[in-house]
């Protein structure tokens, strides 16, 4: 009789909102797995204000090396700003611990490649948050997808069309290179289109556009992209921040059925509709309706996922050559904006200019201190 799993002692770095909200929540709902021993958080006042809301057992501190060194924690929650996921989520790593670092998990492939190498080093892995793979209609359409119940995938349409004012954008980090990474395709759309990705596979090639429309920042505030997958499927892309009518919009024809996903910022199993083809008997389509379990999408879905893989010791969803391929297509959606040309899955590596930096030092839309 196998011994049940220790309770994971985590610590996380950062503790704003996005801490607060989504992963403190997502904690409690897995109380019974993991305990939050530590906080970090160069704001004092801030992280004051975490620990009493935490409960009096977790341990501040301001530091990330006075941390790691401390509490040695099995896991890691980040939720920084993506100027600092690369060098955080590698010192943890060294530290021996797992990692869960909020979108996106660091600022290009180079440094993609940099935390892959620490994970080889240190035996350990990093996850970034990627939380609409993990709600129960999601893992429901994939299977369906993948076990061929709907047909071959034809087309999709993949859109984040969502609002932000410029009030939004006086946070010092956000709208710039060097410290988001870009705009909507690297901050917003990135969800969306990673859900696609997980739905149809790997992805062949990019062609795109990309503009500053309103938002008078380094980086876009709307991208379009038109993508053709392995399996031949072709797809859309709408990334905006311009958006009055918000929505977050995912839809797949196939050969015998349409999907459609419509939430904002998470779905439930309602927000799946499937629309079986004419030529489609109505007893097979019987085998589509949602599971009756409904698990929202959301940090504990993915929390919980994780958690199982450290139980097992085996690399965790949301890491490695999975996570990879969404950031290359971030990357390449960039290239073939700034370009002009269609981009490949593939050809974007060290002494590329997009492997170093998301604007590839395009001279109208690098930071004007690199122009």
């Amino acid at each position: 009789m196998s011994l049940p799993a220790p309770r994971r002692r985590v610590a996380v770095i950062g503790t704003g909102a996005i801490v607060t909200g989504s992963h403190l929540p997502a904690l409690r709902a897995h109380g019974e797995r993991v305990e939050l021993v530590a906080a970090v958080d160069v704001d004092e006042s801030r992280l004051a204000a975490f620990r009493q809301e935490a409960g009096a057992q977790v341990t501040g501190f301001t530091s990330t090396e006075a941390m790691l060194d401390a509490v040695r924690p099995d896991l890691v929650l980040i939720g920084t700003p993506p100027a600092l996921h690369r060098e955080q989520t590698v010192a943890a790593l060294k530290a021996g611990a797992w990692v869960l670092c909020e979108k996106p998990l660091c600022l290009s492939l180079a440094e993609y490649d940099d935390i892959a190498a620490a994970e080889e080093a240190s035996g350990a892995y990093a996850s970034v948050v990627f939380q609409h793979r993990y709600g129960s209609g999601a893992v429901h359409a994939r299977d369906l997808i993948e076990r061929g119940e709907l047909g071959t995938p034809l087309l999709a349409h993949c859109q984040t069309t969502w609002h932000r004012d410029t009030g939004y954008y006086s946070v010092p980090w956000r709208g710039r290179w060097a410290t988001e990474g870009g705009g909507p395709t690297m901050g917003h759309g990135i969800h969306q289109y990673d859900l696609l990705l997980h739905l149809l596979g790997e992805w062949a090639e990019v062609r795109a556009m990309a503009a500053r429309l309103v938002h008078d920042v380094e980086s876009e505030d709307v991208s379009t992209a038109l993508v053709r997958f392995r399996s031949g499927a072709l797809a859309t892309v709408v990334n905006s921040v311009l958006s009055a009518d918000e929505v977050s919009r995912i839809r797949v024809d196939c050969a015998d059925a349409t999907l459609e996903l419509t939430h904002l910022y998470g779905h439930g199993n309602a927000d799946w509709v499937y629309t079986p083809a004419p030529h489609v008997d109505p007893g097979r389509a019987e085998v589509w309706r949602t599971p009756a379990t409904d698990v929202p999408s959301s940090h504990s879905a993915q929390l919980g996922a994780l958690l199982d893989a450290l139980d097992r010791g085996v690399r965790p969803p949301g890491s490695g050559t999975g996570a990879r391929i969404t950031l290359e297509f971030a990357a390449a959606l960039y290239k073939a904006a700034f370009t002009g040309q269609p981009v490949r899955a593939g050809e974007i590596g060290p002494g590329d200019p997009y492997y170093a930096a998301m604007h590839g030092d395009h001279p109208d839309w690098a930071p004007k201190e690199r122009a």
